[in-house]
């Protein structure tokens, strides 16, 4: 394992970055406010399971693929953006009933899973930022083998931004909750929540890294 010196800082910057409001505590607030509290729960849910697709294929040096072949990336950033587009367009079109928002079925429950997981999972700059991040805080002396020092790096940081994303469903949830529940209030519920997920899906296309 990293020394205590080295995990000190580790903790500093990832709790810094954790804070820093970017695509998935947007998303999350996003899927709150258009599904309730336990939407926005499912969503930092899925969030949380796609960042460890992308700590164990760091863990594996399959990210590393990403850094010789600029090709990859555009073709999974494009992926990704095209995929928020799509959700933001479905989450203004939706037509929940007002006492179904704060109540969300199962079956929509784990489609807002599935969703969340894949948006993580499409997102190429997650996979940029943990085979940027990790390495520098990793032992190459220690007993411990490169590969498991990503993944319990990678987990502790996983977790710092999943607690972060609860703060958001809670956060989210106590302004929405104080707004009444009629047919015009989620109607521009779904609008903000769906142009903010259209929004990210743009800046993913656009940005050049």
């Amino acid at each position: 394992m990293p020394s205590i010196e080295q995990l000190i800082p580790f903790f500093i910057a990832a709790a810094i970055f954790a804070f820093i409001p970017g695509p998935a505590i947007l998303y999350t607030a996003a899927q709150t406010m258009s599904e309730g509290k336990r939407g926005g729960a499912f969503a930092a849910f899925g969030i949380h399971i796609g960042g460890l697709v992308h700590i164990a294929a760091a863990a594996a040096g399959l990210s590393a693929i990403f850094t010789h072949a600029p090709m990859a990336y555009t073709a999974l950033k494009v992926c990704g953006a095209v995929y928020l587009v799509w959700l933001g367009i479905g989450m203004i079109r939706g037509k929940l009933d007002a006492t179904e928002l704060p109540h969300v079925k199962s079956s929509l429950s784990k489609k807002v899973f599935f969703d969340s997981m894949m948006v993580e999972i499409l997102n190429p700059k997650v996979i940029i930022f943990y085979i940027a991040f990790l390495p520098q805080f990793v032992d190459p002396s220690a007993d411990y083998p490169l590969w498991l020092q990503f993944v319990i790096l990678g987990v502790i940081d996983n977790i710092l931004f999943t607690l972060v994303d609860v703060g958001v469903i809670f956060l989210t949830s106590a302004v929405i909750g104080g707004l009444k529940k009629s047919q015009k209030t989620q109607k521009i519920m779904r609008w903000v929540s769906g142009s903010a997920l259209m929004g990210l899906g743009v800046n993913l296309a656009i940005s050049e890294k």
